[in-house]
């Protein structure tokens, strides 16, 4: 059999945890331990993300969210209910024109006191309305219909991004624009959708309704005419021009005043996001908390969490209150300044009393959609900073392929043979230090490997490079297909659903047979859960970590990958389970190549070659351990010398 070439290794001097290198799993220290690589991993890859952020905005954001939304045949049905909308309030418009005529004409006979007239007016103003009353609903409906599709289509390209292979993996850890995926994709996706909608719909409401009434306004206020030093000045669309600086006054002192509620708003979201993780991180740990009886740490952590977004509320409130003064004086005002404005002409006699109401109707028509900005600049900060936050995420997603170009030197390609092979591999940290430097070797078909070395060496490292969730180094590694390949980590995925789907996963939960399923679950000492396999709970709360282990070799019987790369994936067994698992390699998966990391009794005598990352004053070294040929021998008498080997290691 063919050794391996040396291999060796240079650390940096700082500690494992604080340079990246992940601390190997322990039982007796679950939370520091996970917490030590979640750290490593967030250092270096929130390093490579430290870049200039592109430039944009709001324009530029949504032209590319709204461009990708509407691709496809997906994206017909949200341009149907677009186009459909826009009809409904053309009618609309129609309808707002007519009434306000009528609103002349009903005044006349008001003033005139002619009740036949008057009668006349009333059954018109029924027929109006019942139009307009079937419009506003038609428009009610189809927004609620487009707010569902909008935000089908952003979820769906967002998970699009986001769920490609490892990018859910390095994307959670490059930062701000990569982190709280829940947030962007449940919360600012269905924000976004909302107010897109909504806004949307009533801008364009408003400029159709200021087309339409600009005309009209502008022939009711030509009467308009002021003296000054004996000469007559006629000022065209007089009204027209005291609603334009209406609004562009109250427009103006509206962004002045309410431009921090964009900043505001995305701080409180993304505090919130970090509240919710924080609850649900404590939630999911509750055992172990209860057992640290970690509680009080907990609640000041908590606390810590909750104050951050009582803080950003507060200021978020402060921001609204002042803004208040602006939208709510300029709402009250707009009461009287259009029957200020046409009062002249009607205390003249220019106008009669139904045509000074269809002035001040029509003043309020273009005045109100001139202010739609002042009314809704809330909800418009609101939804821009919701936009920012979902651009940033689908942006990171693509930043993260060019910081992937412009970095990653590990290339990963298939081996001709079908083999894994190092050449030239180093594996770095963003500081520069090297954890693995220059390593070659060939593991063949049929191999059993085994890994080894003290936490922190960068096992675990290794493991995710061959995986490509570590792209960070040089050289090449080559792998075997990738769809037979399996990796079982420490902590196996349960994924929600039922046992089934456990067992199956990746592959639909229909994928095999049932009798299959049932054989699997029975070989690893699961048959307790026979009964339990249609059955949807959260599993990986459930099952024991152990249980949980022994259903993702259930999961490997079922698969039958030929090469399967194993990370402490025995960690919590007994010794008479972890044999019973690893015996799976002598006969279900008999010729299936292996390579694992651990450092538990009995794991040395499985393999037929070792690994050891040895620490030395120069730095690390992975090399190769003289390792008995324990494969040749009969099966009875390996288990004899594993069960020595636990012995003597007690």
């Amino acid at each position: 059999m063919q050794e391996p070439h040396g291999l060796s290794g240079r650390h940096s001097s700082l500690p494992a945890a604080t340079t990246g290198v992940e601390q190997e799993a322990d039982l007796s220290q679950p939370i520091e331990t996970a917490e030590a690589v979640e750290r490593a991993t967030r250092h270096v890859l929130s390093a490579e993300a430290e870049k200039p952020q592109r430039e944009g905005g709001l324009a530029k954001d949504l032209y590319r969210i709204l461009r990708e939304m509407s691709r496809g045949r997906t994206g017909w049905p949200v341009v149907r209910l677009v186009l459909a909308i826009v009809l409904v309030l053309i009618g609309n418009v129609f309808g707002q024109v007519r009434l306000n005529e009528w609103n002349g004409a009903f005044f006349d006979a008001v003033e005139k006191r002619n009740s036949v007239v008057f009668l006349n007016q009333l059954v018109v103003f029924l027929i109006i309305i019942a139009g307009l009353l079937a419009l506003v609903v038609a428009q009610t409906w189809l927004q609620a219909r487009l707010k569902i599709r909008l935000r089908e289509r952003l979820t769906h390209t967002l998970f699009d991004v986001w769920l490609q292979p490892a990018r859910a993996y390095q994307l959670g850890h490059v930062g701000p624009a990569g982190s709280q995926a829940d947030q962007r994709l449940q919360e600012d996706c269905r924000l976004f959708s909302e107010f897109t909608t909504e806004l949307g719909v009533g801008m364009l409401q408003a400029l159709l309704l200021l087309v339409s009434f600009l005309g009209v306004l502008w022939t009711l206020s030509s009467y308009a005419s002021f003296e000054l030093e004996g000469r007559e000045f006629v000022i065209p669309g007089y009204m027209v021009w005291v609603a334009v600086a209406y609004a562009g006054i109250g427009s103006g002192l509206t962004w002045l005043v309410g431009r921090p509620l964009i900043r505001l708003n995305t701080e409180r979201y993304a505090r919130e996001a970090d509240l919710r993780f924080a609850i649900v991180r404590v939630s999911e740990s509750a055992e172990s908390v209860a057992l640290y009886s970690g509680e009080p740490d907990e609640r000041r952590n908590l606390n810590s969490f909750l104050d951050a977004v009582l803080l950003s509320t507060r200021r978020l409130s402060g921001a609204l209150a002042r803004l208040t003064w602006i939208t709510s004086g300029y709402g009250w005002l707009a009461i009287v300044v259009p029957i200020l404005a046409a009062a002249p002409g009607y205390f003249t006699g220019r106008l009669s009393f139904g045509e000074m109401m269809m002035v001040v109707g029509a003043f309020n028509q273009v005045q109100g959609s001139l202010r739609y900005f002042v009314d809704n600049f809330p909800k418009i900060a609101d939804w821009r900073s919701a936009l920012l936050r979902v651009t940033t995420f689908r942006q990171a997603a693509f930043d993260l392929d060019c910081i992937a170009e412009t970095n990653r030197q590990i290339t990963i390609a298939p081996h001709s043979k079908g083999w894994l092979s190092f050449d030239n591999l180093s594996i770095a940290l963003s500081d520069g230090s090297i954890i693995i430097e220059d390593a070659t070797a060939e593991i063949r078909t049929g191999e059993r490997v085994l890994i080894v070395g003290v936490s922190g060496s960068g096992k675990s490292t290794l493991f995710r490079a061959i995986a490509g969730l570590w792209p960070w180094g040089s050289g090449r590694i080559l792998t075997p297909v990738p769809k037979e390949m399996m990796f079982l980590p420490q902590r196996p995925y349960l994924p929600l659903g039922t046992l089934r789907s456990a067992l199956c996963y990746p592959a639909a939960s229909d994928a095999f047979e049932n009798r299959i399923v049932q054989a699997a679950l029975e070989r690893c000492g699961l048959s307790d859960f026979l009964g339990s396999l249609n059955e949807t709970k959260r599993w990986d709360q459930s099952l024991s970590l152990g249980q949980q282990q022994r259903v993702a070799f259930a999961r490997v019987i079922l698969h039958k990958p030929r090469w399967v790369f194993m990370d402490e994936a025995t960690s919590a067994l007994d010794d008479e389970n972890q044999e019973s698992m690893l015996s799976l390699f002598d006969n279900e998966l008999a010729g299936a190549s292996v390579l694992s990391i651990g450092h538990r009794p009995g794991v040395e005598e499985f393999h037929s070659r070792t690994l050891h990352i040895r620490k030395t004053r120069e730095g690390a070294v992975l090399m190769a351990k003289p390792h008995p040929q324990s494969r040749d021998l009969p099966r009875w008498l390996r288990r004899l010398r594993m069960r020595r080997s636990r012995a003597n290691s007690k």
